[in-house]
């Protein structure tokens, strides 16, 4: 059984997924150990607590540096014996320190197909604009593995979601979400709980 800690940002639509996926069987071998936001307040909080998972808050404007920052969470992960970290619209960087001692043990989920529309500055509402205003077809969500550059890790699982030619960045978001990010992420996180993920030359092969 892996202790799983969820890092979040805001309401934590993907921290619910992944609890509802536990509850129904969807993620086994794993449990929510921890939800760690970067902010007071925040709406995924008030999910921990209605299903009685430990929470802690440590914020990033408390802390004087990102190296600073990570080791506080780097402390959590180790009191709560954390196997597996996932980013789940958490929007604070790690350290280089942080991601090399949990290597491959932690995943993000990012709201179109890597390699498109990924990298620095591409997060949240501002991914589906950029995807609306190039014209793109087809976006989609990727999880992937994180490494030190962004949206750089081994892809793990992709989906692919249709654009329809009324849509919003709004509209976009909620879809990518809901046929793609709530499917793909418990999906991920089952198969790592399972050992059923083997990394080759950067390539994810998922066994069985």
């Amino acid at each position: 059984m892996l202790n799983i800690a969820v890092l979040v940002s805001g309401g934590g639509t993907n921290l619910q997924a992944i609890i509802d996926a536990i509850d129904n069987g969807k993620i086994t071998n794993g449990k929510i150990a921890l939800v760690l936001s970067s902010k007071e307040g925040v709406f995924a909080i008030e999910r921990a607590k209605k299903h009685n998972i430990p929470y802690l808050v440590i914020e990033r404007k408390e802390y004087k540096d990102n190296l600073e920052f990570s080791k506080e969470i780097l402390k959590a992960l180790s009191t709560f014996k954390i196997d597996l970290v996932v980013l789940a619209g958490f929007l604070s960087i790690l350290s280089n320190e942080l991601i090399e001692k949990y290597k491959n043990k932690i995943i993000n989920v990012h709201p179109a197909l890597i390699p498109a529309f990924c990298g620095d500055g591409f997060y949240g509402l501002k991914v589906h604009q950029k995807v609306l205003e190039y014209g793109a077809k087809v976006t989609g969500a990727t999880v992937h593995f994180v490494n030190n550059i962004t949206d750089g890790g081994e892809i793990i699982l992709q989906k692919a979601v249709y654009i329809n030619e009324d849509d919003t960045p709004e509209t976009l978001q909620k879809r990518v979400m809901e046929q793609a990010e709530w499917d793909i992420l418990p999906k991920s996180i089952d198969l790592i709980c399972n050992n059923k993920i083997e990394i080759e030359n950067r390539i994810v092969k998922i066994k069985g």
